[in-house]
């Protein structure tokens, strides 16, 4: 039985995540974020809020988790309410100075992020990510639907595998963009849905930073120079572009299911990976603002 009484929910119709969210009021008037999954999910959604509590002992600025237990309705969370605008939605507002300080901030909160380790015997990244790489080409090779020149992402995969081999792994959002991120009221950016959370290569956590270029490539380039401070070494890049590879090659497939627009979507994220690294010939996308600061 939970200890906070609410006297109203308010269904929040946003996101991905099958969680049934809400906006519930107690008899305060207090806000708080309430997230309840099926029964079944139990285990997982009990490791995912003990991980956002170490996540939130290390600071960061997110939905803080307040309690879990279970409920009639299934596996319940209550998690702080933050008062804000969604990130993605309102980059535009700000100026581009703002829009790189923001993504400065979202880079410096990731690498604190991924102070987390992994548990003790993970399998080793490279053959973990090698099966999963092999997986998302069958995928698209399956796949009826293709993108334009989508073969220069499985060239570029395989022969770039080599840069897998002793990669560490440490916690990871799981989901780490734009889209996932909000501006408080107090001018502070916020990290929100960890219901995706992984282990794995931290530099793998970029993977989604396409949805953050597409939006803002200030806010981007903000993100890179934030978690290297300015110093960002050239393997990341080659990484980066072998993880965006490997997430763009799987999207037209999982979209399907989706529909005509989401498969437009994923299309057209396709043809702009293609286009900010030269088809897969340049690791350094275009949309990267280089600045004074950063050494190679």
């Amino acid at each position: 039985m939970s200890s906070y009484r609410f006297i109203s929910k308010e269904l929040i119709q946003k996101g991905w995540s099958e969680d049934k969210k809400y906006c519930a009021i107690d008899e305060r008037g207090n806000k708080f974020l309430l997230r309840v999954s099926p029964i079944e999910q139990y285990e997982r959604k009990k490791s995912e809020f003990e991980l956002m509590q170490q996540v939130a002992a290390l600071g960061i600025p997110m939905c803080k988790p307040l309690e879990f237990g279970t409920s009639d309705e299934g596996v319940y969370s209550i998690q702080t309410w933050i008062e804000g605008v969604d990130a993605e939605e309102n980059i535009h507002n700000y100026t581009i100075e703002e829009q790189y300080t923001y993504g400065f901030a979202s880079g410096q909160i990731l690498k604190e992020i991924h102070k987390i380790p992994a548990p003790e015997g993970c399998e080793d990244w490279e053959i973990y990510f090698n099966r999963k790489a092999d997986r998302k080409i069958k995928m698209y090779a399956e796949c009826p639907i293709k993108c334009d020149n989508g073969q220069a992402f499985i060239d570029y995969i395989n022969a770039n595998r080599h840069l897998l081999k002793g990669r560490p792994r440490t916690y990871q959002h799981g989901d780490y963009h734009i889209g996932n991120m909000m501006i408080g009221k107090d001018k502070r950016l916020y990290i929100i849905d960890f219901n995706r959370n992984d282990f794995g290569d931290p530099w793998e956590e970029f993977n989604r930073i396409v949805w953050c270029a597409q939006a803002a490539p200030h806010f981007a380039s903000g993100m890179v120079d934030g978690y290297f401070d300015n110093n960002i070494p050239m393997e990341f890049w080659g990484l980066l572009a072998l993880y965006i590879a490997s997430n763009t090659l799987s999207s037209v497939p999982w979209a399907i299911p989706f529909g005509e627009k989401e498969i437009a979507v994923m299309l057209n994220q396709a043809k702009d990976v293609l286009s900010w690294y030269d088809n897969m010939k340049n690791p350094v996308p275009s949309w990267y603002m280089r600045t004074k600061n950063v050494s190679f």
